[in-house]
């Protein structure tokens, strides 16, 4: 089991996870297995491309426009949880661990989730569960494995756009050894070190919500490399599809009114705001 995280703030909603309970060994073997997918002849990878209209699989940005600038990123996308609802025709035989490194990844963050979770809520003076009371009975989990390709050009081309996560929890396992993510504070843009094994937390939308703007949902992007190719993973801890979320009732008041709406399956939408280079919470604003 996780154990609780030590945390240090490197922005106002993100924070690096440096006793986060997963052993250095296994962290590599998920690096491990995230660089030998990309590293795989074009053919093989192909196998596992995502549908036109769809998010999962593997591919690049989903087309809404004709004037959509793409990111310089390859990506895979995998539905984690809920179990029933895993496209295993999109996770790659090759390399033969991806599956269990993948499964058991996603087991020790569910914990982890958990814990931050929380933590959250006792910083609030709020009941233990009542942010996972919100997450419901079947969370979703996405993971976005990435690969931003050397980029002749780092001064016009992003790997992602600015942006904030549609998730509730984000962790990012960073390159081990090439810097490109970068978080707005204070209208500047800050660069995020390397920090060996640590996991990146960040706050999402969806946490943003509940919490009724107390926990920000931080902007963010990842700049191009001219020399040197990036390798990442993000995964989206989000809440049950068919849960109604909405901000905590003791987070709202005559002096602090409520900022948002009620929302539900907030990241279908997400990615055509993304896009746009707008913000979905700005949507489910009152």
């Amino acid at each position: 089991m996780a154990s609780c995280p030590i945390l240090s703030c490197s922005a106002p909603a993100n924070m690096t996870a440096i006793n986060h309970g997963i052993t250095s060994s296994f962290l590599d073997k998920v690096h491990e297995v995230t660089k030998q997918f990309f590293s795989l002849p074009m053919e093989e990878k192909r196998k596992y491309s995502r549908e036109a209209s769809k998010i999962e699989g593997y591919g690049n940005d989903i087309i809404f426009s004709d004037h959509q600038i793409l990111d310089w990123t390859d990506r895979l996308y995998l539905m984690v949880n809920p179990e029933d609802q895993r496209k295993f025709t999109f996770w790659p035989k090759n390399p033969t661990d991806f599956r269990d490194i993948l499964l058991k990844y996603a087991m020790e963050l569910s914990l982890i989730t958990e814990v931050i979770l929380k933590a959250m809520a006792k910083l609030l003076n709020l009941e233990d569960t009542c942010f996972l009371e919100q997450m419901g009975e079947q969370p979703t989990m996405i993971a976005r494995f990435n690969l931003y390709p050397p980029c002749p050009r780092p001064d016009l081309v992003l790997g992602l756009k600015p942006h904030a996560d549609g998730s509730a929890i984000t962790f990012v396992l960073q390159d081990k050894e090439v810097e490109g993510l970068q978080f707005l504070k204070d209208n500047q843009w800050i660069r995020v070190p390397v920090i060996p094994q640590a996991l990146l937390i960040n706050i999402g939308d969806q946490a943003e919500i509940m919490s009724n703007g107390i926990f920000k949902s931080p902007v963010h992007r990842v700049v191009t490399n001219s020399e040197r190719e990036r390798i990442s993973l993000a995964v989206f801890s989000s809440p049950d599809s068919d849960k109604e979320i909405e901000p905590i009732g003791r987070l709202f008041n005559d002096s602090r009114p409520r900022l948002y709406k009620k929302v539900k399956n907030y990241v279908d939408t997400y990615f055509q705001y993304y896009q746009q280079g707008k913000r979905p919470i700005d949507a489910v604003r009152y």
